[in-house]
């Protein structure tokens, strides 16, 4: 059984922000999927189905963002996922474009602070992620308002195609394996109207 994790917070005033693409992806998901959400425990909101041949829980911390650890960890407990091979973690990443996404098998927290409190929790950094580009922070803005922060048009666009890019390769992890995943999207460019 996978344990498919999206980053966010958990307040309305924070939906459709940068940091929030994580549980947007959860969310395209569990539409796909046809998996409700509906279970509210463990620290989170959560729901089971099937995505394909695996069993999946999908997850959406409520802890807020730095502590995204403890709901992952709680879960994984619960339902005796192995971390470092069942575990799928998405988040945002503003050292991407907004459209790109980049899959890993493993790796730090690249400054971000709900990754790093993941691994704090789980106490090792070897479960796979699939980050998603929100772009970078321009300057003299504050990087909590960058992230808290609502895209304008043209970046929904292309944050819309990452998010069913990012379940995509969700799906090719477990179907197949992350190095699969990370050949078919890892540089892969969102089509700008200036390439067409």
């Amino acid at each position: 059984m996978y344990l498919i994790a999206g980053l966010g917070n958990p307040e309305k005033r924070y939906n459709g922000t940068r940091h929030n693409v994580g549980f947007g992806v959860i969310d395209y998901l569990s539409k796909k999927y046809d998996i409700d959400l509906t279970e509210m425990k463990l620290k989170g909101m959560y729901g089971k189905g099937r995505i394909g041949d695996e069993k999946v829980i999908l997850l959406k911390p409520l802890t807020y963002m730095n502590l995204s650890g403890e709901s992952i960890k709680a879960v994984a407990d619960y339902f005796k996922i192995d971390t470092k091979t069942e575990l799928i973690v998405l988040s945002d990443d503003i050292e991407l474009d907004p459209g790109r996404i980049r899959v890993r098998p493993s790796g730090s927290a690249g400054g971000h602070n709900g990754l790093k409190n993941i691994i704090a929790q789980l106490g090792h950094s070897e479960f796979a992620r699939v980050r998603v580009g929100v772009g970078k922070k321009p300057p003299r803005i504050d990087l909590a308002d960058w992230v808290l922060g609502h895209f304008d048009e043209e970046d929904t666009v292309y944050i819309k195609e990452a998010i069913e890019h990012a379940a995509d390769a969700v799906c090719v992890i477990m179907e197949e394996d992350v190095k699969t995943a990370m050949n078919k999207w890892n540089g892969v460019k969102p089509e700008r109207d200036e390439d067409k």
